[in-house]
């Protein structure tokens, strides 16, 4: 097989954007192995130190994941675990625990400026909004608002609220064919609006902490822009420094 791409790249780049295009295709699948070092080689008829960089690159770019004794896989993020580094997420007897979710409402818009720069979108592009609960033990621990292209998201629309389940991104996965590979995180603090303190069971003017999150994917284009927000009271930060 011949590749494409610019030829002015060096021939593992233009392979490593070969390999790409099939993860964002979804011709590899995140979980499932990639073909063989040998496979590739002969496949692509380039030698097998060019495959070993190609795959090199996307593992350091954490799209790949090599595994001893097993191969190299599409590499499927934990992204639940951002939020629980930041918030306490307990249960009445102390477990740690990953919050039920409750989807309040589902709309087709025009998305602000804020959310159509965020996404990348064209002008007149619509978006499918979320706004959802995130619960331990019936306990509001977050508020969240969700923004995702139409054009790649819509089928969600005609889907019941009730069974979008606690875990957004194999729901996505599953039902409109999009993987989130990476994605890019903002924290910021500030004060509860009355509705916030509402939501929040907590006083207006109450801190509050933000978390803007903008997912890609293996293309790297923007697929959902989220804003989390929680009572500051739950956060915490720790980090350990070598």
């Amino acid at each position: 097989m011949t590749l494409g791409y610019d030829e002015r790249l060096p021939l593992y780049q233009r392979l490593r954007e070969e390999m790409l295009a099939k993860i964002a295709a979804g011709e590899w699948s995140p979980g499932a192995p990639i073909p063989t070092e040998a496979e590739l080689t002969k496949q692509y008829g380039v030698a097998i130190g060019t495959v070993r960089k190609a795959v090199d690159t996307l593992v350091n770019e954490g799209l790949l994941l090599r595994s001893q004794g097993r191969g190299t896989f599409v590499r499927r993020p934990n992204f639940d675990a951002s939020l629980a580094r930041f918030f306490r997420q307990v249960n009445a007897s102390g477990g740690r625990e990953i919050p039920t979710s409750r989807i309040l409402s589902k709309a087709l818009q025009k998305p602000g400026k804020d959310v159509a720069r965020a996404l990348a979108l064209k002008a007149g592009e619509q978006v499918v909004r979320l706004e959802r609960l995130r619960m331990v033990e019936e306990r509001t621990l977050f508020h969240e608002e969700i923004w995702l292209p139409a054009s790649r998201f819509g089928a969600l629309m005609d889907i019941d609220s009730g069974t979008f389940g606690d875990l957004l991104y194999p729901f996505y996965e599953k039902q409109c064919g999009q993987c989130i590979a990476s994605a890019q995180e903002t924290l910021t603090v500030g004060c509860a609006d009355a509705d916030m303190a509402r939501t929040l069971a907590i006083d207006e003017g109450d801190p509050i902490v933000a978390i803007e999150r903008t997912a890609l994917g293996y293309d790297r284009r923007p697929l959902e822009y989220r804003l989390s927000r929680a009572a500051a009271a739950n956060f915490r930060y720790q980090i350990d420094i070598c």
